[in-house]
């Protein structure tokens, strides 16, 4: 099994996804909007350039979205998408470059169980925590 994030937009996720790009949270390998795919007749000429799928590769795991109909769409609620890196300085920079337009919930620093760890969710509403993994003390 694994876990794949599955985030909705209200007629945005290619800003979302190429923004989450440019910030370096993964590469963009899937964009399949509405006119390209089966449910083309199906849907209203306006939304036929709205993706239908997307997915970006983020390290080992994935992140998927898509767009749907404005009166269908329900803002994210009740989780966070967490982002871990292995060092302070990358965390850092993702976490601002996220944040850009967004809003901080808790500025990114150091806490008890991370070097580095922020909250903010971002200009398309999406909730995120960035982490810096915690370095194992070593033996003295």
């Amino acid at each position: 099994m694994r876990l794949t994030p599955h985030l909705t937009f209200p007629g945005h996720c290619e800003a979302a996804f190429n923004f989450y790009e440019a910030c370096q949270v993964g590469k963009v390998v899937t964009m399949v909007r509405y006119g390209d795919s089966p449910l083309r007749e199906q849907t209203s000429s306006e939304w036929r350039k709205k993706v239908l799928h997307a997915t970006m590769t983020v390290g080992t795991g994935e992140l998927v979205g898509a767009d749907v109909l404005v009166e269908e769409y329900q803002p994210p609620q009740g989780f966070f998408v967490l982002l871990t890196t292995d060092e302070v300085g990358e965390a850092q920079r993702v976490f601002q470059s996220l944040a850009e337009e967004g809003t901080v919930l808790m500025a990114a620093q150091k806490t008890f169980w991370s070097p580095c760890f922020g909250v903010l969710v971002d200009r398309f509403g999406i909730p995120w925590e960035v982490s810096c993994e915690q370095k194992p003390a070593r033996p003295e």
